[in-house]
């Protein structure tokens, strides 16, 4: 751990010319737990970039900590690149515009040319623009969907997708050599502009997305014929022009957007947790669809690379889980590919392994392959990167997280809200237009496969005993591996981190063929099991449950007893 108290003193001197980060610790002064926490390490540099609580201090977001990062960047870039280039891209979180401009001026301080989009954009557009404009990185100033005192930095690599492990490590060796201080170069922000050193992102690149992300429709017309009435929210986020955009131009026209949450406000004053996955996210909607008899709600969140829906059925508006959401565009998308003759040979779905197995029953209906990866979307964009190299890019037909996170199409190598918007309006469509809404449709492929109930367990550890008591928990798990779960026995036990699994009954051991992560998988009888995994994001502990019968009651009385169990045996209870 650091000594709290000396760079607490450091920053005091070197911030005197910053009134806000003086005026903030000044106010801490003799607060040791609030120092402690703000000072007891350095946020940490991944694959998923930096993420943290706006402020000052080490452990926190600011430009001294965006600017320590984006020189470590500067300096990995000219170790691996010749000429690099960066793209870079922000949301409507608090100070997101300012870090981005403030990155920008790093990197052409140090001689490598900056593209940056003139307003915030969703994330899946910065992905779009690292191929496009053939970029040695990218870097988004985005938190995603956590509460509005966060922001993050996340860099891309050249193929569109997020860092790999190993280029996220040199980076971050770089970043451990800068003093945020005294070793960063930079340059104001206008004068690159006029020096050409910094550059703004042009319509032409923005019109490329629209027609790539619009090359994925699956039945054009059907939303005129339909009448679908739409409720959106961008919940004060970068969704609102992409996505208003796109479903104009496929012909859905009667989109109502929640006046509230339309335009960009990083404080998020109605919705305080800007997540799509909780019901809280969608009350303004929710309100406004009984006033507007809509049959659809969608809600993307604040970079727009997730969605999630409502619908109305049997006279209540229903919210949709993404393993729903995902297994519905996985039949949708390969039905009528197939009824059409356009289906590929050898297709390959791509999920993460957190998502619903039900997706792979789906596709082996239609002759399709199922990859199930990491959690983390690079994985799946790496794939998709190989399936191209291999010329085969039109194996790829969908790509998709639990966490509401869908791709269809090449164009990005990141989830996208924007084609997920246009693809579920159109699915939500071509199913009213036989007299059925996506919830029937969601019951009609459980009858048809089986009853999978998917649940998430979170737990949060929050400061620096929060993220000991995360490793020992882990560890405990490890050490104390369950032989039962909820009464059912425990077939196998699969370590991400040794990539091993073991079968509990013969002992045999297979390896994994995947990445070290620190997960670990319980598997059980009936493709029911649990997986453990501390968040990469956020500081969480997340609980998968997978719960499989023959109807709703059974899987969700099963399920909620594998839950009762799991925090039993974290001594969460």
């Amino acid at each position: 751990m650091q000594d709290v108290q000396q760079l607490y003193k450091l920053w005091l001197e070197e911030t005197a010319g910053d009134a806000a980060s003086q005026r903030e610790l000044r106010e801490i002064a003799g607060k040791e737990d609030e120092i402690l926490d703000r000072f007891y390490r350095n946020l940490e540099f991944g694959t998923a970039g930096l993420r943290g609580v706006i402020g000052a201090g080490t452990n926190r977001m600011n430009v001294y900590t965006v600017n320590q990062a984006t020189q470590g960047l500067a300096d990995y870039l000219h170790s691996a690149f010749h000429a690099p280039s960066v793209a870079i891209a922000y949301d409507s979180r608090i100070c997101s515009d300012v870090f981005a401009r403030g990155a920008a001026g790093v990197l052409a301080a140090n001689g490598i040319h900056v593209y940056i989009y003139p307003e915030l954009v969703p994330t899946p557009m910065l992905s779009f623009a690292v191929r496009e404009l053939s970029c040695s990185s990218g870097i988004i100033i985005t938190a995603s969907h956590n509460p509005a005192k966060y922001n993050g930095y996340k860099c891309y690599d050249p193929n569109g997708y997020q860092m790999t492990d190993e280029a996220a490590a040199e980076t971050y060796a770089f970043i451990q050599k800068t003093d945020m201080f005294r070793g960063v170069k930079t340059m104001p922000f206008d004068a690159g502009l006029e020096q050409g050193l910094i550059e703004y992102i042009g319509a032409d690149v923005v019109e490329k997305f629209y027609t790539q992300v619009l090359s994925q429709q699956i039945n054009p017309g059907v939303c005129e014929k339909a009448k679908l009435r739409v409720v959106y929210t961008p919940l004060n986020g970068t969704g609102n022009k992409p996505v208003r955009e796109i479903l104009r131009r496929i012909g859905q026209t009667d989109v109502t957007v929640v006046p509230q949450q339309e335009n960009p406000d990083g404080n998020f004053p109605t919705c305080p947790f800007p997540n799509p996955e909780i019901r809280e996210a969608f009350s303004c909607a929710l309100e406004l669809a009984e006033t507007q008899g809509a049959d659809l709600l969608l809600a993307t969140d604040p970079d727009c690379d997730r969605v999630g829906i409502a619908v109305y059925d049997a006279g209540e508006y229903k919210l949709m889980t993404g393993n729903e959401v995902g297994v519905l565009l996985t039949e949708y998308i390969l039905s009528c590919r197939k009824a059409q003759g356009t289906l590929p040979k050898a297709p390959v779905v791509i999920k993460s392994f957190v998502t619903t197995e039900l997706v792979t029953r789906v596709a082996e209906k239609y002759g399709a392959e199922t990859r199930s990866l990491l959690t983390g979307f690079k994985y799946i964009g790496e794939l998709i990167t190989k399936l191209e190299a291999a010329g085969e890019p039109e194996r790829f037909i969908v790509g998709m997280e639990e966490s509401y996170g869908y791709l269809a199409g090449t164009h990005a190598r990141d989830k996208d809200a924007v084609v997920a918007s246009m693809l579920i309006t159109e699915m939500a469509a071509y199913y009213k237009a036989q007299g059925m809404t996506l919830i029937e449709k969601m019951q009609a492929l459980y009858r048809e496969h089986g009853m999978y109930r998917n649940s998430l367990l979170n737990f949060a550890f929050e400061g620096a005993s929060g993220m000991e008591k995360m490793r020992e928990l882990m560890q405990s798990l490890r050490d104390n591996a369950p032989t039962q779960i909820a009464g059912l026995p425990v077939l196998a036990v699969s370590d991400y981190q040794s990539r091993e699994t073991v079968d509990t009954a013969t002992g045999d051991v297979t390896a994994i063929d995947l990445p070290r992560s620190n997960v670990l998988r319980y598997r059980l009888p009936g493709g029911s099991g649990v997986i453990v995994r501390p968040s990469g994001t956020e500081p969480k502990i997340k609980v998968y449950i997978t719960a499989v019968a023959a109807d709703e009651a059974q899987a969700t009385a099963l399920g909620d007893a594998i839950a009762a169990d799991m925090r039993a045996k974290m001594q969460l209870d």
